[in-house]
């Protein structure tokens, strides 16, 4: 049985930090996460998506969480095929997924950046979270290939947004293609009333590592404000339809981890503390020394040797500081 590691997506988002889960003491940059590692064992890194990460900060964080404790680090959006501020570009590049010159150089400052956390253990997976218009075909699964080559040897997760890749006749053919690359697949719960909806499949895709998201049932998702999309507190209930789920991930995967997404006040703690009690409770009486879910792994998944950015020989389309 692999190990089940609960978290959230951000330790810093502000409604978070407003919503006074901190405790008194606790507020600055080192004592919220120093807080949050006590409380939970696997943290998503959001604040990557929206800028480059700094190698500072990634020294920072492996310094003030324990042994056993691992970040996700979501990828930069330039390298998903998102928009992309050209504010945010590193050294006045221009946003220009197109330019090989331009990708060598943003991956290879994301790779370093992220590289004290694997050198320390604390690298948990680098999440792709692929946008909506990403859809199945020959141009998508070439720009998975790239991925795949720049990432070897690290543990990646792949989300997509758009519902094809899990839709019945074509995820069998999802599945291969993420597990030839080695990319856990990555399951989500969101509301089921729309027609960007994606289904909650729980596939294996790779030994290591299965993820699941929980973005909130919101049905604002594809049209509200972030406050809006993310606005939605999960009932016990409904945390409840998935723990066949999520144990039986375990039973295929060395680690899953259980990411809040419904980042909106204290909404996203409340839920993986709710998550962390029924796992706890859904243990099987026949094996009482199972690592309880909320309890930080003895070690991470084998993260594997960094990876060499490679050189791009074909043009390609394509929420946090110290604490």
């Amino acid at each position: 049985m692999g190990e089940i590691l609960v978290g959230t997506c951000s330790w810093t988002d502000r409604a978070l930090v407003g919503s006074g889960w901190y405790p008194p003491g606790r507020r600055d940059a080192e004592g919220r996460l120093r807080h949050y590692a006590e409380q939970f064992p696997v943290v998503e890194v959001d604040a990557s998506y929206y800028a480059l990460p700094s190698e500072r900060n990634s020294l920072l964080w492996a310094e003030r969480t324990p042994d056993g404790f691992v970040f996700d680090v979501k990828a930069f959006s330039l390298l998903t095929g998102h928009p992309t501020r050209e504010a945010v570009m590193p050294g006045g590049l221009p946003p220009d997924p197109r330019d090989p010159a331009v990708l060598d150089e943003v991956w290879a400052r994301f790779v370093a950046a992220i590289e004290p956390l694997r050198r320390a253990g604390r690298l948990g997976s680098v999440l792709f979270q692929f946008p909506p218009w990403f859809r199945p075909g020959q141009r998508a699964e070439a720009f998975l290939g790239e991925c795949a080559e720049r990432t070897r040897g690290w543990p990646v997760a792949v989300e997509f947004r758009h519902p094809a890749w899990w839709e019945p006749g074509r995820a069998e053919a999802t599945c291969a293609l993420l597990a030839r690359y080695g990319m856990a697949a990555v399951a989500v719960d969101m509301t089921q009333t729309l027609p960007s909806s994606v289904p909650p499949a729980t596939p294996v895709t790779s030994p290591r590592l299965a993820v699941v998201r929980f973005h909130g049932r919101s049905t604002a998702w594809g049209t509200g404000s972030k406050e809006d999309r993310f606005r939605y507190a999960y009932g016990e209930d409904e945390l409840a339809e998935w723990l066949p789920r999520v144990r039986r991930l375990a039973e295929r995967a060395e680690q899953v981890h259980v990411l809040f997404n419904n980042c909106c006040g204290d909404a996203a703690v409340c839920a993986a503390e709710t998550m962390t009690r029924l796992l706890d409770g859904d243990l099987p009486t026949a094996a009482p020394t199972l690592p309880r879910a909320r309890s930080a792994p003895s070690s991470p998944p084998s993260p594997g040797p960094p990876p060499t950015p490679a050189r791009s020989s074909s043009s390609s389309t394509s929420r946090e500081g110290a604490g």
